[in-house]
């Protein structure tokens, strides 16, 4: 931050009618010191920004010339340029901005996360000898981060930097248990951004993500259906079937099987609905068979995928899906699924799951 002190101390001592002469005494400095201090040559010891500003009857931000209002807009242009030359691809000008921004607002942690993912080369796929260049410099700002930001996604990205340089340092070990200690669903992806590209690590993590983002998609759209109140029931079932018949046909071409994970996730909210509804119970049926459907193929192509088939074992505790469906259809003391349990067509459903 540029500091006009010395300008508005002169500016000050005029308003007032003072010679430097008067200050200095007042002040019980030195008339030298107020010159110095007026041709900007030298600053004032803080400890005499306090009898300053009293003298003049201001307070210390208006004495250093700093105008909080006036700070955060220019900050908040800063930034806003700073995006708009990335996404330009004026990555130069981006650099000279984000350093000058350093310089003028040191304190500000929104422009010390900028400048510090600047300086390390962006959020992936970075280049050790990069960060371990300046290893120094982007601890000293994770650490300010820490200790003083209360902004929570500020303090992720604090952590995340760390993370890349305990990687680049050698120690990955360190660093994905650093990065497990995040939000899972930033977590999987700062671990992914840890490798380089054309690394084994980092396609294992971009495939495992992929597979997570798969399932949340399928639900976030399939719940923007199930809970759309100007669709009737009967609308919605129809929309959420065509909606997994999408994710089915997709999941039979080469290379997109896990698609199939989509398709089970959107039977799962729509078997969910229907039990809730108190639906007719063929319906019910006929989406948890196709649910059971889905999950089979899931298994089958789990066999040829370790990933999937980690992402399974992880998420139900075993590596038989439908074991666990049937398992929770059967035994969850939930009235609705007590109720379903009384009707033999479904039990007998149950029977032939196994």
């Amino acid at each position: 931050m540029e500091l006009n002190i010395g300008t508005n101390i002169k500016r000050l001592r005029l308003t007032k009618g003072l010679t430097q002469e008067q200050l200095a005494e007042r002040l019980a400095v030195s008339t030298a010191a107020v010159s110095k201090w007026e041709a900007k040559n030298t600053y004032p010891d803080i400890t005499m920004l306090f009898p300053i500003a009293e003298t003049f009857g201001v307070t210390v931000d208006e004495l250093l010339g700093y105008d909080e209002a006036k700070a955060k807009a220019d900050i908040e242009q800063i930034l806003t340029r700073y995006q708009q030359l990335g996404v330009d691809g004026r990555f130069t000008e981006k650099t000279v901005l984000i350093t000058n921004a350093r310089k003028k607002y040191p304190h500000d942690y929104r422009i010390m996360n900028a400048y510090m993912w600047d300086k390390a080369g962006g959020s992936a796929g970075n280049n050790a000898e990069t960060l371990l260049e300046n290893k120094d410099e982007l601890t000293e700002i994770c650490d300010c981060i820490l200790a003083g930001c209360t902004q929570d996604d500020l303090r992720v990205e604090a952590i995340n930097m760390k993370a890349k340089l305990l990687h680049a340092a050698g120690d990955t070990e360190g660093a994905l248990e650093l990065l497990s200690s995040l939000p899972a669903w930033y977590s999987s992806i700062a671990k992914e951004q840890l490798f380089a590209k054309d690394s084994a690590e980092f396609r294992y993590w971009n495939k495992r993500n992929c597979y997570g983002f798969m399932d949340v998609m399928a639900i976030k759209l399939a719940r923007t259906i199930r809970f759309d109140p100007s669709l009737s029931v009967i609308e919605k079932i129809e929309r959420l079937e065509t909606m997994a018949q999408a994710f089915y046909k997709m999941s039979m071409e080469q290379d997109l099987e896990f698609f199939c994970i989509g398709e089970e996730a959107i039977y799962a909210i729509l078997a969910g609905m229907l039990t809730a509804d108190n639906a007719p119970i063929e319906d019910v049926i006929r989406i948890r068979e196709r649910q059971a459907d889905s999950m089979r193929r899931m298994m089958t192509f789990a066999e040829k995928d370790s990933i999937l088939k980690e992402r399974i074992e992880s998420t139900y505790k075993t590596d038989d899906m439908v074991a666990w469906l049937v398992n929770r259809l059967q035994n969850s003391p939930h009235p609705q699924f007590a109720n379903l349990r009384k009707k033999p067509e479904y039990t007998d459903m149950l029977n032939k799951m196994q």
